[in-house]
């Protein structure tokens, strides 16, 4: 299921990129993480519907919601103290 891979891998990334120094001090940074939490809400869309169902706790649509505001920017810049 190359979505969940495509999760984790975006997991490990942001773990990393928050290794490497502070997000709201550093636009590259910042960046990388904001891609990335982009794949990660956009691999998730393409997850079955059974996979989810199997995971109740997980807030789906909000993170739909996520992906939404990051891919079409609708509150302009995106705080990054909240990521």
């Amino acid at each position: 299921m190359p979505s969940i891979f495509h999760i984790l891998d975006a997991i490990a990334k942001i773990r990393r990129i928050q290794e490497r120094g502070d997000l709201t001090q550093d636009e590259i940074l910042y960046d990388a993480a904001l891609r990335n939490l982009q794949t990660l809400s956009e691999s998730t869309q393409r997850l079955p519907s059974e996979l989810k169902d199997l995971y109740p706790g997980i807030p789906w649509q909000n993170i739909s919601g996520f992906r939404n505001i990051l891919v079409h920017n609708y509150l302009g810049d995106i705080d990054p103290l909240i990521l």
